[in-house]
């Protein structure tokens, strides 16, 4: 390469670091900004989850407090005193329902069950178990009506409660009155795919009772 040749490189290279400098000075700061984004963005995220970690982890803590207090109205108290949201709000009331049913509060337990159930914010299983339950515990204190509609939602099919919500429903229609229903009803739910072994003898049980055949499978 000539001399004049290496001369014009050299001179582009300047010109070409000059622009990079300028624009560095000019635009350097976005890519600070994007850098300091980046690195706070991560460092956040890891503190969120750190957050996050320690929350459970006081929630755990204070429910199994709560939960080995021994005198019943001193566990009940200090349930609920538990500080929760979100989803452990709804955790914490599936518990307050089971504690209220073991004490013999009906009204304490279908109130923290409608409170789950009725919260559009928990996750579908949750409001669903809570459903369930509040039917079967309720039972004849609640509306038929209110009853049918709420077990007939959680029987669609694919649902993860459909069995035994098709069980409930065999024993509303027997409790109505309708023997005739009730048996069909029963007789559907024999047929359901994967239902254990407790229920599969109960609806046979069940079809047995109402005049049906006994079923060959019992699980």
């Amino acid at each position: 390469m000539s001399n004049p040749d290496s001369f014009i490189d050299e001179v582009n290279e300047e010109l070409k670091r000059d622009r990079l400098f300028a624009a560095m000075r000019r635009y350097g700061w976005i890519a600070i900004v994007l850098v300091i984004v980046l690195v706070g963005g991560a460092a956040y995220n890891e503190w969120r989850k750190a957050q996050d970690r320690a929350a459970a982890e006081a929630f755990g803590d204070q429910v199994v407090a709560a939960l080995d207090v021994t005198d019943p109205e001193a566990r009940r108290a200090a349930l609920g005193g538990v500080t929760a949201a979100g989803d452990r709000q709804g955790i914490l009331n599936l518990l307050i329902a089971a504690t209220d049913l073991a004490e013999g509060d009906r009204p304490g337990t279908l109130t923290a069950l409608a409170a789950v159930e009725n919260d559009a914010t928990l996750p579908l299983s949750y409001r669903q178990i809570a459903a369930l339950k509040r039917v079967m515990i309720g039972g004849a204190e609640i509306p038929a009506d209110d009853r049918r509609a709420t077990l007939q939602g959680l029987a669609a099919p694919g649902g993860t409660f459909r069995p035994l919500a098709l069980e409930q429903l065999a024993l509303l229609a027997l409790e109505q009155g309708d023997r005739a229903a009730a048996l069909q009803q029963a007789q559907a739910l024999a047929q359901e795919p994967e239902l254990t072994d407790g229920l599969r003898r109960r609806v046979a049980q069940l079809i047995v009772l109402l005049g049906g055949a006994q079923p060959t499978d019992l699980g």
